[in-house]
């Protein structure tokens, strides 16, 4: 039976991006925007009924939930926040037939109008459920700005069957982005997780069942925990970067060169030694490399170097035309003697 399930995984991992960019989904989106109901059933035949394909199905519920559904922060506010009962869970009685668990859930985040990464795949699945498109709710792990660096399930998204083939997507981080404190949540829809390649979603996704990466050669957990963190927004365009490991191992006064693969014509890139950056640094950064003409740019790659002056820093961010696009984990060696080279130079000189 593992066998079966094993080779059924691998026989629909072909992935036909191409599918997903000869759509047109500007007028899916457009009329996805004006429906409204708080009912699973009325807003599924609203989402999909126009529709005869069930990629279009898909993207007019998948836009629908990102766009009009925003995330709950109340897990980030420095003070607690009491749980506030809007009313919905004493609309079932014990002599209640209990829905199940997807759309009681997607009730909810209608009638909230906000969720948590639970929220948003389960009701993606219950839409998808009553248009008759098959679709899976998977747990995993995401690696955000907020991870602790512990490998944990931390995280919901899905994956939905079109025309016979599974497919990735993720309405959460669709829908917006948190601020820098992550009290704030702000509403920008991203394409990017809709129908994502495997090999893309790998690089911040990684399912507790390894089935659900829709990769023939899935990466190990080890592997996935050692890439460099890529920041939810990563620009595709970027085709590949080096080094491919997460964490720098360096000493004092070595170079690390940073490159990116890219399709842009524009191309500007400039490293930050600190755990955080904000807009600021961002364009202190920007202006300071194209000053010193940091960048070296040969067709499509660009490079840009660090050196490391002290043993203190711990993260190196990557900034490409000015979006945080990498985080790198540096590991620099303590120096026993850190003074010892500035004493030896005294002695040569005084003698």
């Amino acid at each position: 039976m593992k066998l079966l399930l094993s080779l059924f995984f691998l026989f629909f991992t072909t992935y036909s991006f191409a599918q997903r960019k000869t759509a047109n989904f500007s007028s899916i989106d457009a009329r996805a925007e004006e429906i409204n109901s708080n009912s699973p059933d009325t807003l599924s035949y609203l989402l999909t009924s126009p529709y005869s394909t069930d990629l279009e199905k898909v993207r007019s519920i998948f836009y629908w939930v990102a766009d009009h559904i925003s995330y709950n922060t109340i897990r980030y506010q420095p003070q607690p926040v009491a749980y506030k009962n809007d009313g919905y869970e004493s609309e079932h009685d014990a002599d209640s037939v209990l829905l199940p668990l997807d759309e009681r859930v997607a009730c909810l985040v209608l009638k909230r109008r906000y969720a948590l990464c639970d929220g948003y795949a389960r009701l993606f699945k219950a839409l998808c459920d009553y248009a008759g498109i098959k679709s899976e709710v998977i747990t995993g792990y995401a690696r955000t700005s907020f991870n602790s660096g512990e490998f944990h399930c931390n995280h919901k998204w899905n994956a939905v069957m079109i025309d016979s083939n599974w497919y990735l997507l993720d309405a959460t981080w669709a829908s917006g982005y948190l601020n820098f404190s992550g009290t704030s949540f702000i509403k920008d829809y991203n394409d990017n997780y809709f129908l994502t390649p495997p090999k893309y979603f790998i690089d911040d996704h990684y399912p507790d069942d390894v089935r659900w990466t829709l990769l023939n050669d899935a990466p190990s957990i080890n592997e996935f925990n050692r890439s460099p963190f890529k920041q939810p927004a990563f620009n595709y365009r970027i085709v590949s970067y080096s080094p491919s490991k997460g964490v720098i191992n360096a000493t004092v006064g070595d170079t690390i060169k940073i490159s990116l693969e890219t399709t842009d014509d524009k191309k500007n890139l400039c490293l930050l030694d600190i755990p955080s950056v904000d807009s600021a640094n961002i364009a202190v950064a920007d202006s300071a490399a194209k000053a010193d003409k940091n960048c070296i740019i040969k067709n499509d790659r660009i490079t840009a170097a660090y050196i490391v002056t002290n043993d203190n820093a711990q993260w190196l961010q990557v900034i490409y035309n000015r979006e945080v696009v990498l985080r790198y984990k540096l590991n620099i060696k303590k120096q026993p003697f850190p003074y010892l080279p500035l004493i030896i130079k005294d002695i040569a000189v005084n003698n």
